[in-house]
């Protein structure tokens, strides 16, 4: 069972956050830093996105629109059926957030990861993971405003400007500039990874702490995370379900199979931090503790079925053919360059030309 290690400096900085939140002046300057630190991340985005690799993808254009459909309409489905849970189970704020989860793009990192531990369509699972990620900048603002509303701090007006300036400006601009910058962004991938980790960190510790200021932490007790943690537990074996039979029903083949059920199941932690920071404001602290605990679950649940689907008897079955194709293409093109070779010799032997020279 894996623990991402981010997770843990996400629960520190949450702890940082109760412990010592930003009051006043710094308050106003960690908010300054968050917002800047935001469009700095979703330009980074654009400018890490290859059209051309986005384009060539649209040719396994029936896998991306399961993808997208299990992210964009089951998803929000779900988290809209989930209504029902309120006051009982879950109170008004967590539902909130618990909505705003299935609103999120999916995941690349770990899809991809998952994927190809389970011996799935890679490929497929980038291409799909990067649309996810592409289409979730324009379509998650406007299913919030849609689902959301003006309910909790969410969606109004200057939360549509907010979205435009500091999201869809930002990545035009890393789309414009990647013909410039791609290659400098390729080759310090690793470094500029860790300013993107350290820019969400910001944002959740800015988030928390307006939580803290405002005391809307009283709301949330042991019990209500609990119920909290059920109702994500029943929503990711729905949806990890629902991909894989859902796939097989459309007669997806095997490796096609696992990469819809990877990257359709998931909700990226990446995007949704900054996007709650946008569209909740005060109240992103509570709307984004719901996507912090499915994060992790989702991590944990899928780990494990990954290693198992990697042991398969289909998936072996589907290397040993591969393996057999492989050794016979082999076995053909050797006995290919002997038939070739075979009349030269004979000609050789033969040619009364040849034996006079």
């Amino acid at each position: 069972m894996p623990i991402d290690p981010y997770i843990l400096l996400l629960l520190g900085t949450v702890g940082l956050a109760a412990l010592l939140p930003a009051r006043g002046a710094a308050a106003d300057v960690a908010s300054g830093a968050s917002t800047a630190a935001i469009a700095f991340l979703f330009f980074l985005y654009g400018a890490r996105l290859s059209t051309r690799e986005a384009l060539d993808g649209l040719r396994h254009w029936r896998l991306h629109l399961t993808v997208l459909a299990c992210t964009f309409v089951v998803f929000p489905l779900l988290g809209t059926a989930a209504r029902g849970l309120v006051p009982v189970v879950l109170t008004e704020p967590l539902y909130q957030g618990l909505l705003f989860l299935t609103l999120v793009p999916s995941t690349v990192q770990s899809s991809i990861a998952f994927t190809s531990i389970a011996r799935g369509n890679v490929p497929a699972a980038i291409c799909a993971g990067s649309f996810s990620s592409l289409v979730g900048i324009v379509v998650t603002p406007l299913l919030a405003a849609a689902l959301l509303g003006n309910s909790g701090g969410g969606f109004s007006t200057d939360s549509l400007v907010k979205i435009v300036l500091q999201l869809l400006v930002p990545f035009a601009a890393g789309q414009v500039l990647r013909r410039w910058i791609g290659a400098f962004v390729a080759r310090h991938r690793k470094v500029l990874g860790y300013v993107d980790r350290g820019s969400i960190l910001l944002v959740v510790y800015t988030a928390f702490s307006e939580g803290m200021v405002q005391g809307i932490w009283h709301q949330v007790g042991p019990a209500r995370l609990a119920a909290l943690l059920a109702v994500e537990a029943a929503l990711l074996a729905v949806m990890l379900a629902l991909t894989w039979y859902g796939a097989k029903a459309l007669r997806f083949g095997r490796a096609d199979r696992i990469a819809i059920q990877f990257a359709g199941s998931k909700k990226s932690l990446a995007s949704g931090l900054p996007m709650a920071s946008v569209l909740f404001g005060a109240h992103a602290s509570l709307a984004v503790l719901p996507l912090m605990l499915f994060h992790q679950m989702q991590l944990m649940v899928c780990a494990v079925i990954a290693k198992r689907r990697s042991h398969d008897p289909e998936a072996e079955g589907e290397a040993e053919v591969e393996a057999g194709a492989e050794a016979g293409a082999e076995t053909a093109a050797g006995a290919a360059d002997a038939v070739a070779a075979a009349p030269t010799s004979r000609s050789s032997a033969t040619d009364p030309g040849t034996d006079r020279r």
